[in-house]
């Protein structure tokens, strides 16, 4: 088993694990190869992916995101997807990506990590709980406009 950064050779197994993690939680998936690569290896590179391989094949990936706490001169990470292909999963690789995750954040500076989970997703409540994460209490309230 390898912990990587995903390279373009990556994007057709990558792919379906995006779109196979959105279609669990209800999303309808829109990304396609084209947007993926231009996230990753376009001229602004958005997110930072790492992949599982064990035997050239992609078992898992995580993808992060830049944070700040600007008025605290702190940098993070936001844990945006954390996926393994369920035929690899109780093999400690969902564990393996995140200590890699945490790695990559303070190899990048970063002081924390923060991930979001759907309130009713209890498994993954407690697999983060069980990796010493803490919930935190969220009073802000947060505002969009589509541009």
């Amino acid at each position: 088993m390898k912990i990587r950064k995903a390279e373009r050779r990556d994007l057709p197994g990558l792919l379906p694990m995006v779109q196979g993690l959105a279609r669990h939680h209800d999303d309808l998936p829109r990304l396609t190869e084209e947007s993926l690569e231009g996230d990753l290896f376009g001229p602004v590179p958005w997110f930072h992916v790492l992949v599982v391989e064990e035997e050239g094949a992609l078992l898992g990936y995580a993808a992060l995101l830049p944070l700040a706490r600007l008025q605290h001169g702190e940098r993070g990470l936001d844990l945006h997807h954390l996926y393994v292909e369920g035929h690899a999963r109780g093999r400690g690789l969902g564990r393996a990506l995140l200590a890699a995750c945490e790695d990559l954040g303070r190899a990048m500076g970063c002081s924390y990590l923060i991930i979001g989970t759907h309130a009713e997703n209890a498994s993954a409540h407690a697999f983060y709980m069980a990796q010493d994460y803490q919930p935190i209490p969220n009073p802000a309230r947060r505002f969009m406009r589509q541009l």
